[in-house]
């Protein structure tokens, strides 16, 4: 569908982008947020330097790893092991809060506007900032979800209790046997719900949400709306990031914007509809937040 040429306009000023950005913003009689992990590391959840070693030095002395992501991914010789790591990862990825207050000025910017999210995210950070739940999907899970490793169910189960006594209780980096958990029906161990491969479950949250989604589409189809990507990789680029560009192409009254950090980017075929930003998300919002004070009418 696309001729593999980008463009960012390299003519327009990082001011006249922000601009149209709020313009487009202003306008629009939808607007659909597709969030990557960039959104959150502009927060200040990110996964090495200070952070990685502020809760994981003892984790990185004994097995040699640099970095969260790659923790998670280490062969852990006993599942006590595996859950004193990843207890502590759910913890502060999940359960605590974003150090900046990002989500929330996203939040500010929508509020008034017909909006839905569509998130690869699993850490929880849209609903701590007080969207509405019935407007976000969560695609690839959430760390505060539990499901069968097997799996020999669709289902989840909360985990925040759980996860809190293997952090209060573990010791030497490995967390008592009896706290493994283990599936309430085939007695196996469990996992977290993150799309990883085809033992993914989607329960039946994650099937309602996305038929909202899916009304949210239809309901709004041929308006004016914004896809509004922030922090999008290429990792899973079919979830948001190509989606985005094919609605856009389809619907000549709608605008695509990218914001993210070195990879803002679009299709030569949607140029003329597309807004792309290389910075920091949080910087940005606040200049659209700026930008919108600044035609605000006075009292």
């Amino acid at each position: 569908m696309f001729a593999g040429k980008w463009t960012q306009k390299p003519e327009e000023t990082r001011q006249q982008k922000i601009r149209r950005l709020w313009e487009a913003l202003d306008r629009a009689d939808a607007v659909v947020i597709g969030a990557g992990a960039g959104l959150s590391a502009s927060a200040g959840f990110t996964y090495s330097g200070e952070r990685f070693e502020k809760y994981f030095c003892d984790f990185e002395k004994k097995y040699g790893f640099h970095d969260m992501y790659s923790g998670g991914f280490y062969p852990y010789d006993t599942l006590e092991e595996y859950w004193a790591y990843w207890s502590r990862y759910i913890w502060i990825n999940r359960y605590t809060d974003v150090p900046r207050p990002v989500y929330e000025e996203l939040l500010d910017l929508v509020r008034e506007k017909e909006y839905f999210v569509l998130t690869t995210n699993v850490d929880h950070c849209f609903q701590k900032a007080g969207f509405d739940k019935k407007r976000l999907f969560y695609t690839q899970g959430d760390y505060g979800l539990f499901q069968c490793m097997e799996p020999c169910c669709q289902k989840t189960w909360d985990n925040e209790g759980v996860i809190r006594e293997m952090l209060e209780r573990q010791k030497d980096m490995r967390i008592p046997s009896e706290l493994v958990p283990r599936c309430p029906h085939c007695g196996k161990p469990m996992t977290m719900n993150l799309r990883a491969d085809d033992s993914f479950v989607q329960d039946e949250g994650w099937y309602r949400a996305a038929e909202r989604y899916s009304q949210f589409q239809k309901d709004h189809r041929g308006m004016r709306i914004l896809y509004l990507e922030l922090g999008v990789g290429y990792n899973t680029p079919v979830i948001i990031k190509y989606p985005f560009w094919k609605m856009t192409r389809q619907n000549p009254e709608a605008v695509y914007a990218c914001i993210n950090f070195g990879e803002a980017a679009a299709p030569a075929e949607i140029t003329e509809q597309s807004v792309c930003i290389d910075g920091d998300i949080g910087e940005v919002l606040g200049q659209i937040k700026m930008a919108d004070a600044a035609e605000a009418p006075s009292l």
